[in-house]
């Protein structure tokens, strides 16, 4: 398989259609803005995340920085992948109501008139 040079992932649009199969804009967790800045730049940051791309400038080498947890976002891009990252890596919601209402306690099974019941393999 071909690898890509920097400029064709400069080029390509990024997109999360596992967690934003809808894309940045239409989630309503980023601005407009934001949601451009992430399709700009995300495939770059991705590939400098990845190993696949290595950082020439202090620009990317911060990037990388932040996107690594190292460093505070400073730049608008920064701050975009930093809430991008924020938002994937949130817990998820197990139910609405928090805790399961039924524990195991419920389906305790009892003694009494059963006793001689026998379960065969």
């Amino acid at each position: 398989m071909a690898t890509m040079n920097r400029d064709q992932i400069m080029k390509k649009p990024f997109n999360d259609f596992k967690n934003y199969p809808y894309g940045f804009a239409r989630s309503g967790d980023f601005s407009i803005r934001e949601s451009e800045l992430l399709a700009k730049h995300g495939s770059l940051i991705a590939a400098l995340m990845s190993g696949e791309l290595e950082p020439e400038s202090a620009e990317e080498q911060s990037l990388l920085a932040v996107a690594r947890g190292e460093k505070a976002a400073d730049s608008p891009v920064e701050k975009a992948w930093s809430k991008y990252q924020a938002r994937i890596n949130r817990p998820k919601v197990g139910s609405m109501y928090g805790r399961s209402r039924y524990t195991d306690d419920a389906f305790e099974i009892s003694g009494g008139d059963d006793d001689d019941l026998v379960v065969e393999d």
